[in-house]
């Protein structure tokens, strides 16, 4: 199975609406499996446990899971429509996500709040220990499709959507997005084991509804510093089409934007994997 890692904060965790999803994405998608890692706060020791299931709706905001039973939500992410145009570009494969998200999380440590942050060297347990628990009980799973036989997990990408957070609190932190940024997607890569694995960015964007008109007071240093890993990281790139999308609210896509947001994701990873 080919197997991508989707992580970030909540544009990737997802607050499209179930009930907006077109038929071909609202259903059960053969031979595609997810593994997500019950989304916590920092110190959580509930944080990253998961188990495998069939793809469908309700990896949204809301999900949970206690490793026996997935408790699903009213909304999606890019999974839907990340994993239907995965199957038209790699139609012989069956097709596997790990993902461990988490709203508002930022990477530097500074700026966690009551969120959390990505950063390794965290004193306790963070969001990186998260994502390694659940890549770790994604991984110990032999037999993922439950047909008798074991699976062997090809690792094929990392989707990252992620920087609000770091781009909302200080100056200072937003102009170490690069270093941070880089530092935990060679991490991150080193976990799956393949030093370089293609990662695709997305690119933050801003609803510019806040009273001073900027919601991400230093979003523009963020975006430099995820343009500058796409540039300088041979194996990366960055997908830009969110600077388009219409939100639900101040910080999120609307619906349409996380569906098109999964196929431009696929159509990155598709090309990072074939050049």
């Amino acid at each position: 199975m080919r197997v991508f890692y989707l992580g970030g904060q909540s544009n990737m965790e997802g607050y499209g609406y179930n009930k907006d999803l077109p038929k071909d994405l609202n259903k059960q998608f053969k031979n595609v499996f997810i593994y997500e890692g019950n989304p916590a706060g920092d110190n959580n020791k509930n944080g990253g446990i998961g188990k495998w299931e069939v793809l469908k709706p309700g990896h949204g905001v809301g999900f949970s899971s206690d490793g026996i039973k997935n408790q699903y939500s009213e909304r999606f992410g890019i999974e839907l429509s990340f994993a239907k145009k995965l199957q038209e570009l790699y139609p012989n494969d069956k097709i596997a996500f790990i993902k461990y998200a988490k709203g508002g999380s930022s990477i530097d440590s500074i700026a966690a709040r009551q969120f959390g942050c990505w950063e390794p060297d965290f004193k306790g347990i963070n969001q990186y220990d998260h994502f390694l628990t659940t890549l770790n009980g994604a991984l110990n799973t032999n037999d993922i499709d439950g047909n008798g036989k074991p699976d062997i997990l090809i690792p094929s990408g990392i989707i990252w959507m992620q920087g609000e957070s770091d781009a909302d609190f200080t100056g200072e932190v937003a102009n170490k997005y690069y270093f941070n940024l880089k530092r935990l997607m060679d991490l991150i890569r080193a976990s799956l084991r393949v030093d370089d694995l293609p990662v695709v960015i997305g690119k933050i964007s801003d609803s510019w509804n806040d009273a001073d008109g900027k919601v991400w007071d230093y979003g523009e240093l963020v975006q430099y510093a995820q343009e500058k890993f796409a540039k300088t990281d041979e194996n990366a790139t960055i997908v830009r089409n969110t600077r388009y999308y219409k939100y639900s609210d101040r910080w999120h896509y609307n619906s349409e934007g996380y569906i098109d947001l999964g196929e431009k994701f696929a159509e990155a990873i598709f090309k990072l994997n074939n050049k």
